[in-house]
């Protein structure tokens, strides 16, 4: 990067506005520590602006009709359809450290979820029930909950933050958005990309900036109706504590350990490849990625055979290469925490198979593990890096029991030519998603996306963020029965 770095400032009510404090902070690229931009350091403040003019945005925003916000979210699903990638793809690539093919399809998802998302517009349906008084009618009404408050993460900066956007908008909501500090960038560029769709300036306001400077004071100002997270469970927790002090909404998507079950009637080079891309896509980066594998015991050396060969065979080169798999982890932090854990679980006894180190810079080696130990970090918490343990069973009700052995709830995944086993364990599996013939990390706009345990509250997708993001009220009406003649 060569000239003067840009600055960016705040997003108050859909203006530019530099913050309160005047300080800005540095974002870089995870590939190679390069100087990207500036952008607004947000305090306190700045928050307390921001939810006051969200106030006002989500009373324009949902006096409007069902069919005018419809309209704004379908704008800009054709804007981010015909200009996504130049609006998104080269920030997706260098704030992130995605690779193009990943960045690709965080633009494409977010077109399916701003239409998918522009139909629930039409589709917040009320209800009636019936009252043992006859002179009484009883409408129950679904309302938006006012100014909602969004914390998104730096693994899927674009897709994750549409999601979670979109849906609270459909619904009549307005928005304040914290993005990660790690990928500001993003969350600015769709910001003025739904204000060039149409959407209300006041009803979407952007404060970047740090956790305990500006998230703190957004999840505890007395004047949001509700804090929607994408995040750590860790996060999750003092984020759900403090909205609770104010019996407020909250919807958190958290961390997860998610489990995949390879039966012995699967294909082991087939399982190899599945699984690979379950726990090796952005670099393990996904909380519902694959990173504890459970084979049954007859198909356990075939299987990691063929699973050590494909991590080996993975291409990581420049992020922009097409063939390149993933690239690096997003801090030194996250890949400082990746190699401890696997330093201890051999330490521990299990067997390194491949990996466990670093490739170059914040690039990490694909990294298989044979049996760590069970009360292991590695094998109990969230990673967050190609990271993957394998572990053998007796039979598929042991494999339950160890895929079930967790904190963690977020998805699950199944691979066998039997679909009545698939089924019969994708009922017993403790999981928010169970997936049956591919691995644990799969999407859909529609699919109410969320966990149980440590993996958080709440659903996201299609009618199930709807509903999230608006609260019922129901309403009687007494009026004297109409006499017949």
């Amino acid at each position: 990067m060569s000239g003067t770095v840009q600055q960016y400032p705040l997003l108050l009510g859909g203006r530019a506005s530099a913050p309160a404090g005047g300080q800005y902070f540095d974002v870089t690229a995870p590939a190679d520590g390069a100087l990207l931009a500036r952008v607004g350091r947000a305090g306190a403040a700045d928050v307390g602006a921001a939810v006051a003019l969200a106030r006002e945005g989500f009373r324009q925003w949902s006096a409007l009709a069902p069919a005018a916000r419809e309209a704004v979210l379908l704008r800009a699903a054709d804007l981010v359809a015909s200009e996504g990638e130049a609006r998104f793809l080269d920030t997706l690539i260098d704030e992130s450290g995605s690779v193009i093919s990943k960045a690709r399809v965080e633009i494409r998802y977010a077109v399916d979820l701003l239409r998918t998302a522009a139909g629930e517009a039409r589709r917040l349906y009320g209800d009636t029930f019936p009252n043992d008084n006859p002179e009484r009618l009883s409408l129950v009404l679904r309302e938006p909950l006012g100014v909602v408050g969004v914390i998104s993460p730096y693994n899927a900066p674009l897709s994750l933050l549409v999601k979670m956007s979109a849906f609270p908008l459909a619904a009549g909501n307005a928005l304040v958005i914290k993005p990660s500090e790690e990928t500001p960038l993003t969350a600015l560029a769709f910001g003025q990309l739904l204000l060039d769709a149409g959407l209300p300036p006041a009803a979407i306001s952007i404060v970047t900036g740090y956790g305990a400077e500006c998230g703190a004071p957004l999840v505890e100002h007395p004047d949001l109706d509700c804090i929607a997270l994408t995040g750590s469970t860790a996060t999750g927790i003092a984020v759900g504590t403090a909205a609770m002090r104010r019996m407020r909404r909250c919807q958190l998507e958290l961390g997860g350990k998610s489990a995949l079950l390879v039966l012995a009637d699967a294909d082991p080079e087939r399982a190899a490849a599945i699984a690979a891309d379950g726990i090796f896509t952005h670099a393990g980066q996904i909380c519902m990625a694959n990173s504890r594998v459970v084979v049954e015991e007859s198909l356990l050396e075939p299987f990691l055979q063929a699973f050590v060969a494909r991590a080996e065979a993975l291409h990581l080169g420049d992020l922009r290469d097409e063939k390149t798999r993933y690239g690096p982890l997003i801090h030194r932090a996250a890949l400082d925490k990746a190699l401890d854990q696997v330093r201890a679980a051999v330490e521990g006894g299990a067997q390194l198979l491949t990996g466990g180190a670093a490739l170059r810079g914040l690039v990490m080696h694909p990294t298989i593990l044979r049996e760590p130990p069970r009360d292991s970090a590695v094998w109990r918490e969230e990673t967050f890096a190609p990271v993957v343990s394998v572990v053998g069973a007796g039979d598929l009700d042991e494999a339950i029991v160890i895929a079930n052995d967790s904190d963690y709830g977020l998805s699950a995944a199944v691979l066998t030519n039997d679909l009545q086993r698939g089924l019969a364990a994708a009922r017993r599996l403790r999981s928010g998603s169970v997936h049956i013939g591919m691995h644990a990390f799969q999407s859909n706009a529609m699919a109410p996306i969320g966990g149980v345990g440590l993996s958080g509250l709440g659903r996201s997708g299609g009618k199930y963020s709807t509903e999230e993001f608006t609260e019922l009220k129901w309403i009687s009406v007494e009026a004297p029965a109409y006499e017949k003649h």
